[in-house]
């Protein structure tokens, strides 16, 4: 009997890493799509920040990804997606931050907002200056992730944590509309091809957004 419900929009990276955290740790969970900016009142109910993702979870409402993630982390302790080193969740937190604050400012919403969501929210036509913009800090993300895996197994150490599953969340999501120039950077291909193949990911590939088809690479595990 699944207990759990996730309120979420599909290509949402913060709802991608609380899913990505709650297949890791083989929580089953109940996904409903919730059109949040049509503001439901019972929605608002349970986050009157009117955002998503919202967690469901033994009747409490869990509002916010990164503390939503990091309850999950105190509940369901294995596997472990933080490290107990006090120095090395610094730098997790930090990475998780990067990309749900950096990243998404300077890359997700000038691309992913601009191409998929306007349309779907109705609120017009990509903004193609955002696009460009967009599309330049890219570069920088990528070499910046590549430079991490040149000197890292992973993106914080030596193993997987809460930090590769935030930027996966986000270039996941990227990725479905092609916005990834994976050559540019082949450490972080590589990296994402391992994190792509984890049985976390599998529902995330079977996403799919009506009038926006993914790519055929988009499921290819040997992209």
């Amino acid at each position: 009997m699944i207990s759990a419900e996730l309120y979420h929009v599909p290509l949402s990276p913060f709802c991608r890493k609380v899913r990505l955290s709650l297949a890791e740790k083989k929580v089953e969970v109940k996904l409903i799509e919730e059109r949040y900016w049509e503001k439901d009142p019972d929605f608002l109910r349970r986050n009157p920040a009117g955002k998503v993702p919202v967690l469901k979870l033994d009747g409490h409402a869990l509002a916010e990804s990164a503390a939503i993630c990091e309850y999950l982390e105190e509940l369901y302790p294995e596997p472990a997606l933080m490290p107990s080193d006090p120095l090395t969740r610094h730098e997790v937190r930090r990475l998780v931050m990067w990309f749900d604050d950096k990243f998404h400012h300077e890359v997700t919403s000038k691309l992913l907002y601009e191409r998929v969501n306007k349309k779907i929210t109705g609120q017009g036509f990509p903004n193609s200056t955002n696009v460009m913009a967009g599309l330049r800090a890219i570069k920088f993300h990528l070499d910046y992730m590549g430079w991490l895996l040149d000197h890292r197994r992973w993106l914080a150490g030596d193993r997987m944590t809460l930090a590769d599953f935030a930027a996966a969340a986000h270039l996941s999501s990227l990725d479905y509309i092609s916005d990834v120039d994976w050559d540019r950077a082949p450490g972080v291909k590589d990296w994402y091809a391992k994190i792509k193949s984890r049985p976390a990911f599998r529902s995330i590939l079977m996403d799919q957004v009506p009038g926006f088809p993914p790519p055929a690479h988009y499921a290819d595990l040997d992209f």
